[in-house]
């Protein structure tokens, strides 16, 4: 009765996760969630004021497919300020990074093409391309690694129909901004072989520590396919608007699939992002950043305090990978006992591949100081209970 594409979609167990505590959370129960992967702040202030007016003044109509001139003349003059020089006519607006990967697939694979992703990495990725009758290959990237993806990770798996590469930095699940060496050698690869390489950059913005060695992949290949999204450094999970730069030759095919598929990206939340770029709302954006990275040492330390591995600190995004084998469960079983039973929510490896995935859980530190404190006290009692020591 229904596609044969579903059956290769596995669910998303995060999502089952969030269910779980939403229930938990209706019977009455206080949850600590390390779960979710979108800030707890509120959108920005003036980016909500031009919202309202944007509705006020009447702009609930189509607009553009590839989006507002406006918006993309703004999107363009950050990467200006990223010293980068992006021509907004290359610039493509969508409903969110999601609808951007949908695009991606449709413009780039055949039925029976394979596209390489990393492993672990955002399981989401496979289900673009299953929608396109096309196959996701797993590319295993381990601590061994430091998480870091080569050239020679990626030719291990590319195959005769492969054609292309969806590389992520800052990336999820692991927090890790990939080294320019390393992306330069794997773009560098990919060129060679006559494929794609499309980098995820929705983390953009949320990197911590020292300056990058690159504010954004162009900088090292100016032809790759970015994808970036207003929800995460920019606070608009729920405004659904994303956007991505495209090499020239691809901005006329891509305006006749989003024309076809979304019509437009929505007017409204195009109105309020261009407001996402002024000084007022970057100052709120950069004082968000530097709470993220107090949670982050906040959480890491707790974490570790405890007796658990922190592989390796993350640089960028709002995540720990954190390994949890000294418990002596599995990271699946783990994070159904840490809910049910201690009402905090974190999310299993196997949710992210195959590859370590039994031994890592991702923690979000996308709640506030006192929640992460609370969350540590009961990972701490649970160890206790379950007869783990910690040291």
């Amino acid at each position: 009765m229904y596609a044969e594409r579903l059956n290769k979609i596995a669910p998303f167990r995060v999502v089952e996760l969030m269910e779980r505590a939403r229930a938990l959370e209706a019977s009455g129960h206080e949850l600590v969630h390390f779960e979710v992967g979108e800030p707890d702040f509120p959108t920005a202030e003036p980016i909500a004021r031009a919202g309202v007016r944007a509705i006020q003044e009447g702009h609930t109509k189509y607009t553009q497919a590839l989006g507002l001139p406006e918006l993309r003349a703004s999107i363009a003059a950050y990467y200006d300020l990223l010293g980068v020089s992006v021509p907004a006519q290359r610039i493509v607006v969508t409903t969110g990074a999601s609808a951007g990967l949908t695009l991606l697939n449709g413009l780039l694979l055949n039925p029976g093409d394979e596209v390489l992703v990393t492993d672990p990495g955002y399981p989401c990725n496979e289900v673009f391309a299953a929608l396109v009758n096309a196959q996701a290959v797993r590319v295993p990237v381990g601590v061994e690694a430091r998480f870091q993806v080569t050239g020679a990770h990626l030719a291990s798996r590319w195959g005769d129909t492969t054609r292309g590469v969806l590389l992520a930095s800052p990336a999820n699940p692991t927090g890790v901004v990939q080294q320019r060496e390393h992306l330069s050698d794997a773009f560098g690869l990919v060129r060679q072989r006559g494929g794609f390489s499309i980098l995820d950059e929705i983390y953009q913005g949320l990197v911590y520590g020292e300056a990058p060695e690159y504010r954004t992949g162009l900088e090292i290949d100016k032809d790759i396919f970015v994808l970036n999204s207003f929800s995460k450094y920019f606070g608009m999970t729920g405004w659904r608007l994303g956007w991505m730069v495209v090499p020239e030759p691809a901005v006329e095919p891509i305006a006749r699939l989003a024309q076809n598929l979304f019509i437009s990206p929505p007017s409204i939340a195009q109105q309020a992002a261009i407001e996402a770029f002024s000084p007022q709302s970057m100052a709120v954006h950069e004082f968000r950043r530097e709470q993220f990275a107090q949670r982050r040492d906040l959480l890491a330390a707790g974490l570790q305090s405890l007796g658990f591995q922190v592989p390796l600190m993350p640089q960028g995004a709002f995540y720990l990978y954190v390994d949890v084998s000294s418990t002596g469960m599995d990271s699946f079983d783990f994070c159904w006992r840490l809910i049910d039973e201690f009402h905090v929510a974190a999310t299993p490896g196997i949710d992210f591949g195959d590859h370590q995935a039994e031994r890592f859980v991702r923690f979000a530190y996308t709640t506030g100081s006192s929640s992460i404190e609370l969350g540590l006290e009961r990972i701490g009692r649970a160890l206790r209970q379950w007869g783990v020591a910690c040291s």
